[in-house]
């Protein structure tokens, strides 16, 4: 147990997957949590009764990270809740899986929206609740540095992302804030089935990883909670890989 009791924690994505992973460990961890959705109601819901089990306040807010005007109203939200904000986990995202000559500048400009631009904005509205410092988090991808199939545009704004939060880095860390990223290796999640060729992609992960298995959704979310404890308190601005040993083998 990490001693987090009373802080309040918001998740982007948090209904499904990684988010929500995250979201019943920081709980089981004594963290006040709000779980943010755009579509999926009925899985935010079960979330938050997930959560809501481990004996913590949940609240549920359905907003588009990629519009600012949806973030403002769930701030406002979040404030009216629980008046504070301690950690923010950026792991909203989404993107179309073509190849590059395919792809359109709508299609550009969604993921980095959604990927990239999201975090800025949610850390300007973050980091005034942040009072007595803070946890940063955004989840990103090995796509952010290998050139996987169908993914130039979703690499390039988890690139972007991995540059931000050092950027970020500099400009919180003196007011207490700590932000880092975290690079998943391949996670057998609702996204992985959009891609075309996903037995291969797993096939080729087991095959690489010399643990021999795939990272889940649960290695993330330890990963996230050690990042929010007093131990990584002088980790900051770095780019953090949960994969296995995946991402050595070249």
């Amino acid at each position: 147990m990490q001693d987090l009791q009373g802080k309040v924690a918001l998740i982007t994505g948090g209904s499904r997957g990684i988010g929500r992973a995250i979201a019943v460990r920081l709980a089981a961890n004594g963290v006040d949590i709000v779980v943010n959705y755009v579509r999926h109601r009925r899985d935010a819901e079960e979330t938050v009764q997930a959560i809501e089990k481990q004996g913590v306040r949940c609240l549920a807010v359905k907003a588009n990270v990629a519009k600012e005007e949806d973030v403002k109203r769930m701030f406002a939200e979040i404030q009216d809740t629980y008046k504070r904000l301690d950690i923010l986990v950026s792991n909203a995202a989404s993107g179309v899986l073509k190849p590059a000559m395919e792809l359109t500048t709508r299609h550009w400009n969604w993921a980095m929206d959604i990927n990239a631009r999201a975090l800025l904005t949610l850390a300007q509205y973050a980091a005034p609740m942040m009072g007595n410092g803070g946890r940063i988090l955004a989840v990103s991808s090995l796509g952010a540095v290998r050139a996987v199939p169908n993914y130039t545009a979703v690499g390039a704004s988890k690139a972007a992302l991995e540059s931000l939060v050092r950027h970020l880095a500099v400009e919180l860390g003196p007011k207490g804030i700590t932000v880092n990223t975290i690079s998943a290796g391949v996670v057998d999640t609702d996204a992985l089935k959009k891609f075309p060729n996903r037995d291969e992609i797993i096939g080729t992960s087991l095959d690489r990883t010399p643990l021999g298995r795939l990272t889940t959704p649960e290695n993330v979310a330890d990963l996230a909670l050690f990042l929010c404890s007093e131990g990584a308190a002088m980790i900051h601005g770095q780019v953090v890989v949960v994969d296995g040993g995946y991402a050595i083998q070249g």
